[in-house]
């Protein structure tokens, strides 16, 4: 089985790349329209439109591309656990993606509120919220090119 999954190496490498690439970009974009759904009327015709919206982007593209990015991911690890399974770098950037899927999580959890209606939180706070997709995806990134430790 291992050898057979070395030979397809490329691919799962391929795959978990574009994987995180769909990932990443729901993750940048539904937390924007959360800024733009706050600053709506609850009820109104445009706070519907962003509800749908959101559904969407998270069934159809988040949710599938997460579960992706974790499995090959893990499949490379696996794969590669011998030259990676004790360096620090690889331990911390498994943090930093575990960090990135529990806010994946809260971004669920405020899709289910704004579908009741709800504010979780002001435009202003949800402007910073925003920013953490970019921020982890920076330090994942250097952790996987640099391998700074």
């Amino acid at each position: 089985m291992t050898y057979f999954l070395l030979n397809l190496y490329p691919w799962i490498k391929a795959f978990h790349i574009i994987s995180v690439i769909f990932w990443m970009a729901g993750m940048y974009y539904l937390p924007r329209l959360y800024v733009y759904h706050t600053e709506t009327e609850p009820g109104s015709e445009l706070s519907e439109n962003y509800k749908k919206m959101e559904e969407l982007l998270l069934r159809r593209i988040i949710n599938p591309a997460m579960i992706a990015a974790w499995v090959f991911g893990l499949t490379l690890a696996w794969l590669l656990w011998d030259s990676i399974g004790s360096d620090a770098w690889f331990h911390v950037k498994l943090l930093l993606v575990t960090a990135m899927a529990a806010y994946h999580g809260f971004l669920s959890r405020w899709r289910k509120a704004f579908a009741r209606d709800e504010r979780p939180y002001t435009s202003r706070q949800m402007r910073i919220l925003n920013e953490v997709p970019p921020v982890l995806t920076i330090f994942i990134v250097i952790l996987v090119i640099v391998r700074p430790f």
